[in-house]
């Protein structure tokens, strides 16, 4: 390529990217998503109250001056515990997100670059997986392990595994056949050179795109097992089992569950704002 033509596409990617900051939709999705980052590191070294402390003085108190979000049946102040519970959630999100990539990415690989007998085999016990409604597998897992926080992220790992391998699976499908493979074969490169080399750069595109999406359905997870019982556990605070013990206070003190409810949905829609917004980024249509 000449000197000409490597700067239009340098060019072409930053527009590329810049597009992704400056159009509405995916600029909401990075405005929300970075603040939830900085709201889950740096938030809880900001907060004027431990999360956990319970103080009978203030119990249930509104919304006010001392207390922005208000307070808890034990007097916990609910800003608090929402900052801690987004440290919780993008923990659990992210870590079952790479959990899963970690081991469905090289399964969807070899799967779909080998396919015979290797594919069926793999894509077998995958559809095992799939056969489950995604929430009941979460829930008879943390149910089979006890709850706790690593059986929650354990859990989530395992329902998105084998929707990546699918993905995955798919994009080697479709590169496998491709003349850059076939000249790299005639080279005399080892198949696993070749996957390596070739197949998994091309296929990391639709890929980051799915595991945004699944933040988001992992936080929904996440707090969906928390709310039941049976995901992180009190006295962590956690946005799930915040709106749990919310139930029992709608009708006097209903900013208990209106709180951690909206950040949950603006957290989910900014990550899925965020992906859609990857999603025209790195559509090689575009």
């Amino acid at each position: 390529m000449s000197a000409a033509g490597a700067d239009v596409v340098v060019r072409r990617e930053r527009s590329q990217w810049w597009r992704l900051l400056t159009e509405p939709r995916s600029a909401l999705g990075v405005l929300i998503a970075v603040a939830v980052l900085l709201a889950a590191v740096f938030g809880p070294m900001l907060a004027a109250y431990t999360p956990e402390n319970p103080d009978f003085l203030t119990t249930l108190a509104p919304p006010s001056g001392m207390h922005w979000l208000g307070t808890d049946d034990l007097g916990r102040d609910i800003l608090a515990r929402i900052l801690y519970g987004a440290r919780v959630s993008l923990l659990v999100g992210l870590s079952s997100v790479g959990g899963a990539m970690l081991l469905g990415l090289p399964i969807g690989l070899v799967a779909g670059f080998a396919g015979g007998w290797t594919d069926s085999v793999l894509m077998r016990c995958m559809d095992v997986l799939l056969a489950f409604p995604g929430i009941l597998l979460a829930l008879g897992i943390t149910a089979a392990l006890g709850a706790s926080l690593s059986n929650t992220i354990l859990a989530i790992a395992v329902v998105n595994l084998p929707v990546l391998a699918r993905v995955a699976r798919g994009q080697a499908l479709a590169v496998r056949g491709l003349d850059f493979v076939t000249a790299e074969r005639a080279l005399g490169f080892k198949e696993v050179t070749i996957l390596w080399r070739c197949v998994l750069p091309n296929t990391l595109s639709p890929i980051l795109v799915q595991a945004s999406v699944m933040l988001a359905s992992s936080i929904i997870t996440e707090a969906y097992l928390s709310f039941l019982g049976l995901g992180v556990q009190p006295p962590i605070p956690s946005w799930g089992n915040m709106l749990h013990d919310a139930v029992g206070f709608l009708d006097q003190a209903a900013w208990l569950a209106w709180f951690p409810g909206a950040a949950i949905f603006l957290t989910v829609l900014g990550f899925n704002l965020l992906g859609d917004g990857l999603r025209d980024r790195l559509d090689p249509r575009d």
